[in-house]
């Protein structure tokens, strides 16, 4: 998509108005270290935030830092998070990247992106969650299932790619709001604009969006 003038001007009204609507929006994972945040993504993919947040209280007592993940036995790591959903592989992951953690940056997550994306299991998405809300660098828009529908209902984007998607919004929206845009699509998405019967009627957009792909 073009970042034209108008196309900005969209974007404007749109970024106002979830403002307004979500001021105190925030990432839904639980966590009190960057290190926390990053093993509670990398959980989340294909679970809900809620069972992440049930299987991280007990966890993150368990294993409290890098170290302890990096020495986790693989049966018992992937015992604790089974809830989740593909559990060994994620399990392989947090291993891996905490490993990766504990012998390149003394257990500590580097605050860098491209840094980030190298760690086992941590691709765009993930890193721009833990730079953005443990560290509070905008480094990109997160784009998760709840933004990627909701841009293109909105007329942000043409594009169902998320690397797409984020490129897009990143060219309508200024840096200074890429955060907040995530976390207040994600809680739009969530409340009114639905995957099935997004509710239209009582949208704080209702006169501004295009409302691509709705059925009426």
């Amino acid at each position: 998509m073009v970042a034209t003038a108008d196309a900005k001007r969209h974007a404007a009204k749109i970024v106002r108005r979830l403002k307004a609507a979500y001021p105190d929006a925030h990432c839904a994972l639980e966590f009190q270290t960057p290190l926390q945040l990053l093993v509670a993504t990398i959980l989340s993919a294909q679970c809900t935030d809620t069972r992440v947040n049930i299987v991280t209280k007990n966890l993150f007592k368990k294993y409290p830092d890098a170290e302890a993940f990096a020495a986790a036995k693989p049966a018992q790591l992937e015992k604790a998070i089974q809830s989740t959903g593909f559990f060994r592989n994620k399990a392989k992951n947090i291993k891996a990247a905490c490993t990766d953690l504990v012998e390149q940056y003394d257990g500590q997550l580097p605050q860098d992106l491209d840094a980030m994306v190298r760690l086992a299991g941590v691709g765009r998405k993930t890193a721009n969650v833990v730079l953005g809300t443990a560290f509070g660098m905008p480094t990109g828009v997160v784009v998760d299932t709840h933004v990627g529908r909701l841009s293109k209902r909105m007329g942000l984007t043409q594009h169902s790619d998320p690397v797409k998607v984020e490129r897009d919004l990143m060219e309508l929206v200024p840096k200074r709001e890429w955060i907040d845009l995530s976390h207040r699509m994600i809680t739009h998405g969530r409340r009114v604009c639905t995957a099935r019967k997004p509710k239209c009627d009582d949208c704080t957009l209702a006169d501004v969006c295009p409302r691509i792909g709705v059925k009426d």
